[in-house]
């Protein structure tokens, strides 16, 4: 394997082993940033080795090793310091009750969810909430959360860097909420679970446009929600729509990664076991709600695909009008963007286009790939080509994500001959 090949594997274990890594390492040293900077060391050390001894066989136990090594070490060099100062104080008094030991070994509760109530702590705006959260869980460098929540990447960096101050300068503990708190945190952690999980099913950067193990975490994270706050419909539904969204993961992209439409995929692909859960997570979430929220509601306009045993049989009137839904109770720009696509297929591409008009001064969206992309296939539908071309090139430039670039590349192309493809 060559350096650069090394590296890129590196890289690839760091985003889907961090997480865990700094979660266990927040239970020792109970500093959320301090955390993040032993784990960081961690993948120093392997970098530095590695090329040179060859990946380990479970690297992912290697650099949590490594970690929990550092964090140990600190945490006994701090206790010589003040030993010799004579100054210990309660924080001091607090880690010397800690049985050093034990801590690499102790699984007690999950500290994933631990990491995901703190860092969503009502304590940090909700904006800081879901950047620290992606960064710390998810993996995601500034530049990818930056493209996620469609802001600059300075301004995530600061949110970052003032949510690890906060909760520090606070000693917010690591520890999920109290029962009389969940719910009123739990709007906060849903989100953040949800971009987790779309960072995965689409992923904003890199060369590869999904990342599994990213989806796999967030479903796993909101399974353990549901079991905790089992009576919350919202928790249920975002369950259900994660569920069903990954039964799609062997169907979204072609043998040399390319990414296929929905209308396009092979439904003998899709997941049965992920869809027959996400339809029962759903029941579950409706017979617990009186209306349907945000959640709920997309889940039902997934259950629409995943119940439609064609292509042509999907409901597009029905998906319509849950899009209605969900706009009368989450008028955001993204929203109106996919109700755009219902219209469009239940209604014909002009009602599409007229939504998508409406949103080209949404500053919002400005940079946003998806609307030109979403435009094109309109302006391709209604025979006008030229336009299409335009937005496509336009989406491709504005795509982090090298496999979506190439493909929407390739229908700018196929615009450009004046192919007549179909979405």
């Amino acid at each position: 394997m060559t350096d650069t090949a090394i590296i890129r594997s590196i890289d690839a274990i760091w985003r889907s082993e961090s997480a865990k890594i700094i979660a266990a390492l927040t239970r020792i040293v109970r500093d959320i940033g301090l955390a993040e900077d032993l784990a960081q060391d961690s993948l120093l050390i392997a970098l530095e080795r590695w090329p040179q001894s060859g990946i380990p066989d479970n690297p992912g136990a290697w650099l949590m090793a490594t970690a929990k090594r550092r964090a140990i070490d600190l945490l006994r060099r701090i206790k010589l310091r003040d030993r010799k100062y004579e100054e210990l104080g309660y924080e001091l008094n607090t880690q010397e009750e800690l049985d050093i030991d034990s801590a690499l070994d102790d699984h007690i509760g999950d500290d994933l969810l631990r990491l995901i109530f703190m860092t969503c702590h009502p304590i940090l705006s909700a904006e800081a909430r879901v950047a620290l959260t992606l960064r710390l869980l998810g993996g995601l460098t500034t530049e990818e959360i930056a493209k996620a929540y469609l802001v600059s990447e300075p301004t995530i960096a600061q949110r970052i860097t003032r949510a690890k101050r906060t909760l520090s300068e606070a000693r917010v503990p690591f520890e999920a909420p109290p029962k009389a708190e969940l719910t009123a945190r739990l709007s906060s952690v849903l989100e953040v679970i949800y971009l987790m999980f779309n960072e995965g099913y689409s992923a904003s950067a890199g060369d590869g446009w999904l990342r599994p193990l990213l989806c796999e975490e967030a479903l796993r994270i909101g399974r353990i929600l549901a079991e905790i706050v089992h009576d919350e419909p919202e928790v249920h539904g975002l369950v259900a729509l994660m569920e069903i969204q990954a039964s799609r993961f062997k169907a979204r992209v072609d043998s040399a990664g390319e990414p296929i439409l929905l209308m396009d995929q092979n439904r003998a692909l899709w997941d049965d076991l992920h869809i027959s859960r996400g339809l029962a997570a759903l029941d579950r979430a409706e017979r617990l709600g009186v209306e349907r929220g945000t959640y709920p509601l997309q889940a039902a306009i997934a259950a629409c695909h995943a119940r439609a045993r064609t292509a042509s049989d999907t409901d597009w009137v029905r998906i319509s009008g849950l899009y209605d839904a969900l706009s009368r109770i989450a008028p955001t720009p993204i929203v109106e963007l996919n109700r755009a696509v219902a219209l469009s297929m239940a209604y014909g591409p002009e009602v599409g286009l007229e939504l998508v008009d409406t949103l080209l001064l949404e500053p919002s969206l400005k940079n946003y790939h998806l609307l030109p992309s979403v435009r094109g296939d309109f302006l391709v539908k209604l025979g006008r080509l030229d336009e299409a071309y335009s937005e496509f090139k336009r989406a491709a430039a504005l795509a982090g994500n090298a496999r979506e670039q190439e493909f929407l590349l390739k229908r700018a192309v196929e615009c450009a001959e004046g192919r007549d493809f179909r979405f």
